[in-house]
């Protein structure tokens, strides 16, 4: 059972059956509220607007700028186990509560850096949770209140974090064209504290179980309904129950599917967090204003919002490997035309593309993972996968910032990315769903309306 204060707990019971909608979607707008206003603060899109000011006030090469990424990155890679287990346990509202205040502090901290290592040392823990309990708590609270409604739900929450991931940017870089950088991280981080607390807090509950509720009850279904939603590969649209699998750790670890996608997560958000941080510099660095070289991490953060409806829309009528394949393409087109364009007329399309691309796998991810391993051990699959992909967001921008620092440019970095994920959409193909474990115990079959879908 959820371990969280009774009169919490008592909160939520009483709005649950107050509510004439279901108490997932308030689950949805309360994961919302971290995705939008604490994640972004962390963000390589947000970090790429204070690269050429806090670089240039101290003289640091983009390489150690870029380290700090890599480092929170491998911290939050060491507490992704460990999270999933909490989040499996005891429910995502504590961890994600203390993961807004710690961004907070690390942002408002960030507004009075100095030497190197105490960039290092205020920026890596604010990363740390990004990486990790951020990204687990939200998309685990989420998973584990739908499943018929899983891809909108998650879409719903990217599009917001994509429209986060928007503005920040440009916000950054208004305060800091008005005030400097120390202001612009103050600002930030004063936000964090303030909406990022107290709503997760009072408001999250683990599952609907936990609260005596269906997960995503279906209304008005007729009862010759022969709808049915085959989970995992989208194929078969045509009989009436919907089966979902509950994997064990173990035995998710036995399946091929399991490290094919954490593979396909690694060689992804290599591009992702590599191309993102250093976009704005490469602009710059063609002679790009400031204030418009920025437009280019906004627009391909909100690449995301429109790429996040779009994949949703096929999620449970394509395979989701293919799905998968198709965005990984798009990012890899994004990712070459980024380094080799050196003006906004094509930047910005190139930007565009690549943020539908990783909107893509993030959702297509989220959801791939809890539709191929079921919701009773999610966080906890999902925080031995996390790894691939925080190695992968700690790996890009220091290939790309140290080969910026070799080349003078970055057009052989983001090249090279383009190949590295152009492989992977190929060998996603390969990562078929596992279908029923070997010792099948925990099976549900619920009945389901894919055109609500």
């Amino acid at each position: 059972m959820e371990r969280t204060p009774l009169k919490f707990a008592a909160v939520r019971t009483r709005l649950a059956d107050r509510l004439p909608v279901y108490y997932g979607w308030v689950i949805l707008a309360v994961a919302s509220v971290p995705s939008f206003g604490s994640r972004p603060v962390m963000a390589v899109a947000t970090l790429s607007v204070f690269v050429v000011p806090m670089t240039e006030t101290f003289g640091w090469s983009r390489g150690q700028f870029s380290g700090a990424v890599s480092l929170g990155a491998l911290f939050g890679l060491i507490v992704s186990p460990v999270a999933g287990r909490l989040i499996d346990r005891y429910g995502s509202a504590v961890l994600l509560s203390a993961s807004a205040a710690v961004v907070g502090l690390s942002a408002i901290g960030l507004s009075l850096t100095a030497p190197i290592w105490s960039f290092y040392l205020l920026y890596v823990p604010g990363r740390a949770v990004f990486s990790s309990p951020l990204e687990l708590g939200t998309s685990t609270a989420v998973s584990n209140w739908f499943i018929r409604r899983r891809p909108m739900a998650l879409a719903l929450m990217g599009i917001i974090q994509g429209i986060g991931l928007t503005i920040f940017p440009l916000i950054a870089q208004v305060l800091i064209n008005g005030w400097g950088w120390r202001t612009a991280w103050l600002a930030l981080g004063i936000f964090t504290i303030s909406t990022g607390i107290i709503p997760v807090l009072l408001l999250m509950a683990r599952r609907p179980e936990d609260m005596g509720l269906e997960p995503d009850p279906e209304k008005n279904k007729p009862a010759n309904s022969k709808n049915f939603l085959r989970i995992g590969d989208g194929q078969s649209m045509a009989a009436q129950e919907f089966t979902e699998f509950h994997y064990t750790v173990r035995q998710a670890l036995r399946t091929k599917a399991f490290w094919i996608l954490a593979l396909f997560s690694a060689f992804g958000f290599i591009v992702q967090a590599g191309v993102s941080l250093h976009q704005v510099p490469h602009y710059i660095g063609q002679g790009v204003p400031t204030h418009l070289a920025a437009l280019t991490a906004s627009t391909f953060a909100f690449g995301q919002v429109p790429g996040g409806i779009f994949w949703s829309m096929l999620a449970r009528r394509v395979t989701l490997r293919v799905l998968l394949c198709i965005a990984g393409a798009c990012m890899s087109i994004g990712a070459i035309g980024t380094g080799f364009s050196s003006s906004l007329s094509i930047g910005i399309p190139m930007g565009f593309l690549l943020g539908v691309g990783v909107g893509g796998i993030q959702l297509l991810l989220r959801l791939t993972w809890a539709d191929y391993y079921g919701r009773l051990h999610l966080g906890s699959i999902r925080g031995l996968t996390l790894p691939a992909q925080i190695g992968g967001q700690a790996l890009g921008p220091l290939i790309a910032g140290f080969m910026f620092d070799f080349t003078g440019g970055y057009k052989t970095p983001f090249t090279v990315f383009g190949i590295i994920v152009a492989t992977a959409a190929v060998m996603v193909l390969a990562a078929t769903p596992p279908g029923s474990p070997p010792h099948a115990g925990d099976i549900q079959e619920i009945s389901v309306d894919t055109s609500q879908n």
